[in-house]
């Protein structure tokens, strides 16, 4: 339980961005008492980390989805964050409405394809039909081919064939070792070994060239995957991209100005805090490994 702290009437801590950090931040907020309005373009927060697990196996989605009004009622605001305007302590809303903050916490985390991630403006209940349609499409489909071998596509591919052992699985990989560069090469080949022992076919060190061609996470027959560096066509009815995560800094990355690197990152230092003209910056924590989290305090 937190103390309620006595603070400043002008005192409004706004949060953009209501993933792990986010919502962590939110939770210490509303344990003191300190005033706060959290806003995300979704109306609940989703467990993306059992995403996969969603994709493939009937009635999950409902488990990964927890509305944020239950949680924060009136401090929660549905909308996209389209600018944020030091000068006058506003986020602007895609719909116009201007919220003013005397503390802005960046939240925003990391952006992904679907069904890894779900960053689209919806409501929870049309977010979890999505992923059980999602899961229909998988139990229709014969040969299913996954795109991207990183941690994302090892787990997709696995869920596929420990749910759906009868399946043709492909994984595409434009690296020859898979999962993430940061893991020990014994684990990464531990995961090589698991998945062939499951039937997943690899291909490694290549690239689909005609991605954006073909239609994903829907049943279509005779779709034609080609590989830049062979001539090999693969064949499938259903196509699931894993290709990675990106910095979600389409809030702030014209705001930030030198503050933001060239991947969409906000600077900072080993703790997390950075300068930036008449503003004081710092980082309240960290979301996952690859999502910053960044608190801008106006003086």
């Amino acid at each position: 339980m937190g103390s309620k702290l006595s603070v400043e009437g002008s005192v409004q801590v706004v949060i953009v961005g209501g993933g792990f950090g986010g919502t962590a931040a939110a939770n210490q907020l509303k344990s003191h008492g300190i005033p706060f309005v959290l806003v995300d373009i979704k109306d609940a927060f989703h467990h993306n980390v059992a995403a996969l697990r969603a994709s493939v196996e009937s009635g999950f989605a409902r488990k990964t989805f927890i509305s944020y009004k239950d949680s924060y009622q009136g401090s929660f605001k549905q909308g996209r964050v389209v600018r944020i305007d030091l000068r006058t302590q506003t986020v602007v809303l895609e719909s116009n409405e201007e919220i003013h903050f005397s503390h802005l916490i960046i939240a925003t985390g990391s952006d992904g394809p679907f069904p890894g991630k779900f960053n689209q403006a919806v409501t929870k209940e049309l977010a979890i039909q999505m992923y059980d349609g999602l899961v229909k499409e998988v139990q229709k489909a014969n040969a299913v081919v996954v795109v991207g071998g990183g941690s994302a596509g090892v787990e997709m591919a696995a869920e596929l064939k420990t749910d759906y052992p009868e399946k043709e699985v492909t994984l595409i990989h434009s690296k020859t070792a898979l999962a993430d560069a940061e893991l020990q090469p014994c684990v990464r080949q531990t995961v090589k070994d698991i998945l062939l022992r499951k039937g997943v076919r690899l291909v490694l060190g290549q690239r689909v060239s005609n991605l954006n061609e073909l239609t994903l996470n829907k049943v279509e027959e005779n779709m034609e995957l080609r590989l830049d560096k062979d001539a090999e066509v693969i064949a499938a009815d259903l196509i699931l991209c894993c290709t990675g995560l990106k910095i979600n800094s389409s809030c702030y990355i014209d705001v930030f100005g030198d503050d933001v690197a060239s991947n969409g990152a906000l600077k900072v230092n080993d703790h997390l805090q950075g300068r930036s003209p008449c503003y004081f910056l710092w980082a309240a924590m960290m979301e996952l490994a690859s999502s910053m989290v960044t608190t801008w305090d106006v003086f």
